[in-house]
């Protein structure tokens, strides 16, 4: 049975047997827009906005990140090796990366610390570097959760309407419930979405920033050996 077939019972308009007139879907919207839905969707709505800000936001900077500059650990080491290491540090500098900020936190304690201590401070760097990346993921995970029980409290609050219209209701007509359950069944069609976007978007951005960690790990491991070579 198809979704205008029950809005026109609903409306009181038995349908012709030779068709079937499509409700448009914003007459359907506006169905579930009264009372406590209005707010509901609205709601929806906002979080469905900022998630796909914040996927597109987080995306275009772990892509920032993740482009490494061709031969930038060569040059790096290859200034070390040589002793040069106000020149490996401004190679640092001159690459915003999260790579880059890294190892410049590392080259800058050359000299004044031990091999020890320059690892932790990379290892520290590194980490603030990572939740760096990883900021407003939070509220997509909070997203991916929360969106459809919002949706479900929609549902709730659209029966509760349908049980309340039919109790002040003086005859039993489909036209007095219709408000009701187009609110149960938008709202939760929209938490689905808003949560389906999240958690895609969420575990898509997770395994980029995976790639990311696994490029500064990979160059954190080089810096430290060129630095624990006997004669460095």
């Amino acid at each position: 049975m198809s979704l205008s077939f029950l809005m026109q019972i609903a409306a009181g308009d038995a349908p012709a047997s030779t068709g079937v007139k499509d409700v448009p879907l914003w007459d359907i919207i506006s169905e579930s827009n009264k009372g406590m839905g209005l707010f509901i969707n609205i709601i929806l709505l906002l979080m469905l906005g900022y998630a796909i800000f914040v996927f597109v936001e987080r995306l275009l900077a772990l892509q920032k990140a993740s482009k490494e500059e061709r031969g930038f650990l060569d040059r790096v080491k290859a200034s070390l090796q040589a002793g040069r290491i106000d020149e490996a540090r401004t190679i640092c500098n001159s690459s915003d990366s999260p790579i880059a900020r890294m190892l410049s936190k590392g080259i800058s304690r050359i000299g004044n610390a031990k091999n020890e201590s320059i690892a932790a401070t990379i290892e520290n760097t590194g980490k603030f570097e990572i939740l760096r990346l990883e900021q407003r993921l939070n509220f997509l995970a909070t997203a991916a959760g929360a969106a459809p029980m919002i949706g479900f409290l929609g549902t709730t609050v659209g029966m509760v309407v349908v049980f309340i219209d039919l109790q002040n209701a003086t005859s039993l007509e489909l036209k007095i419930i219709a408000p009701g359950i187009m609110t149960a069944m938008i709202t939760t069609v929209a938490g689905l979405i808003v949560g389906i976007i999240s958690f895609m978007g969420y575990n898509f951005l997770v395994g980029k920033i995976g790639r990311v960690v696994y490029q500064m790990e990979n160059a954190a491991l080089e810096f430290m050996d060129l630095l624990n070579t006997p004669g460095k």
